[in-house]
C-alpha cells in the first residue's frame, strides 16, 4: 500500500528546509527550527503538518514580517519546469508552509505579500493564500489579479482563476466572491482562450464551482462563450458544465446538444454480483432501446445512490457514454463501480438504488446490495 500523503512532511523535509533557509540567511537558527518543527509532527495530518512547520518558521525567522518574507523569497528553488503539473507528484508541496506563513502573517503587508505569492505560485500554488487578501481587500487584490491574467508565466495566470473559485477545495470560503460573481467572470473572460491546458482547465473548474452557487450565470456565460468557439474553448465549456449535467439541469444539457427528452427503454439490467462486499467491484450492464421514430443523440450517465453511515442515500453520478441511436436500435452498455474504501467515500452496507440518466432524465435500473467484507482501501 502506498504511503499516506502526509508523510511527505517528514523530518527530512524539515532538515532540507532548514538548510535552504540557512543558505539564504546564515544566522537562521537551523538546529532549533528543526527541533521545533519536528516535535509532534508525526501525529498530525497533512494540512496540520504544513501549519505546524509554518508556526516554527514564524518562531525562528526574524520577527519583522518584511525581513522574514525576504528570506523566504531568497530561499526559493527553481520554478516549475513546464506549463503543466502532470507527473510532478508531491514535490511542490515543499512550499506549503511558505504560503501558509504568508496567508497567516502577511495581511498587513499587501505589496510584499503579493510579491511573495507571485514567486511562490511559480513553484507551488498560492491559490489558498491569496484568498484572505481577496476577503480583506477585494478591489485591490482583483486589480493585481487582472494584471497577472496577462503574465507570461502560466502558473501565475492559473492563480487568477484558481484563487477566485467560489468553492476551492481545502480553502476558506470568501463571501465577497459569492456576492460578486460577475467580477469573477470578468477575470475568466481574460483567460478563456489561454494557450495552455493548465489555465483553461482551471477556468473550467472555476465555472463549475460558479454553477453550484449561480447556475444561471454559469449557463449564460457558457452560452456566450459558445458563439463561434474554438475547439479548445468548446472543450472548456463542456468541462465547466460537467456538474450541471450530472445534476440534470436542462439548460446545461441543451447547450451541449442533449436537451431533448429521450424516448428510450431499459430492456435488460444486470448486476454482477448482486450482493457485493465492501472492497470489491460491481459490474453493471444495461441494454438501452430507442423507442423514437427518428435518430436521437443521447448523453448517458450512471447514478448510484450510495448508502451513508446515517442510513440515508446520496447519489454519485458517473459519466458513461455519448451515443446516437437510430429508431428501435439497441445498445448494450457495461461499466464497473468500485466499492473500495476511498478517502472521499466510504461504502456502507445496504440497498443501493441505481438509475441510468439519459439526457438528464433518470430511469430506474433496480438496486444491488452491499454487504460487509474486506475493506480494501483504494489507492
Amino acid at each position: 500500500m502506498a504511503e499516506p500523503l502526509k508523510t511527505f512532511f517528514s523530518g527530512a523535509l524539515v532538515t532540507r528546509l532548514a538548510r535552504e533557509l540557512s543558505e539564504a540567511h546564515p544566522p537562521f537558527p537551523a538546529r532549533a527550527f528543526v527541533r521545533d518543527a519536528t516535535r509532534g509532527l508525526d501525529e498530525l495530518e497533512l494540512l496540520h503538518r504544513g501549519k505546524h512547520i509554518a508556526a516554527a518558521l514564524a518562531k525562528h525567522l526574524p520577527p519583522s514580517y518584511p525581513d522574514a518574507v525576504e528570506i523566504l523569497i531568497r530561499s526559493l528553488g527553481p520554478e516549475h519546469a513546464s506549463d503543466e503539473l502532470i507527473g510532478v507528484g508531491m514535490a511542490p508541496f515543499f512550499y506549503l508552509p511558505h504560503v501558509l506563513f504568508v496567508a497567516e502573517r502577511g495581511l498587513g503587508h499587501f505589496d510584499l505579500s503579493m510579491r511573495a505569492q507571485y514567486e511562490l505560485t511559480k513553484r507551488f500554488s498560492a491559490e489558498g493564500s491569496i484568498r484572505p487578501f481577496v476577503a480583506q481587500e477585494p478591489e485591490r487584490t482583483l486589480r493585481v489579479l487582472r494584471k497577472w491574467a496577462r503574465d507570461e508565466n502560466a502558473h501565475v495566470r492559473r492563480l487568477v482563476s484558481e484563487g477566485t473559485r467560489l468553492r476551492l477545495p481545502w480553502a476558506m470560503r470568501v463571501p465577497w466572491l459569492d456576492q460578486h460573481p460577475e467580477r469573477v467572470v470578468a477575470l475568466l473572460e481574460l483567460l478563456k482562450d489561454d494557450p495552455t491546458t493548465l489555465v483553461r482547465r482551471s477556468v473550467a473548474n472555476n465555472l463549475n464551482d460558479l454553477g453550484k452557487v449561480h447556475p444561471k450565470l454559469l449557463v449564460d456565460t457558457c452560452a456566450r462563450w459558445l458563439e463561434e468557439p474554438s475547439t479548445e474553448r468548446a472543450k472548456l465549456v463542456e468541462h465547466a458544465l460537467r456538474s450541471a449535467v450530472k445534476r440534470g439541469e436542462a439548460s446545461a444539457l441543451a447547450l451541449l446538444g442533449f436537451g431533448k427528452k429521450p424516448s428510450v427503454a431499459l430492456d435488460r439490467i444486470q448486476f454482477r454480483p448482486r450482493r457485493v462486499k465492501i472492497g470489491e467491484m460491481l459490474e453493471v450492464t444495461v441494454t438501452l432501446r430507442s423507442t423514437a421514430r427518428g435518430k436521437q443523440d443521447l448523453l448517458i450517465d450512471l447514478a448510484v445512490h450510495f448508502v451513508k453511515a446515517s442510513g440515508k442515500a446520496s447519489a454519485k453520478v458517473f459519466k458513461w457514454q455519448r451515443v446516437t441511436l437510430r429508431p428501435r436500435e439497441k445498445l448494450e452498455l457495461s461499466t464497473r463501480v468500485s466499492l473500495a474504501v476511498h478517502s472521499t467515500r466510504k461504502p456502507h452496507p445496504g440497498r443501493h438504488a441505481v438509475f441510468v440518466h439519459v439526457n438528464g432524465t433518470p430511469l430506474p435500473a433496480g438496486a444491488f446490495e452491499v454487504v460487509a467484507g474486506a475493506q480494501r482501501r483504494a489507492r
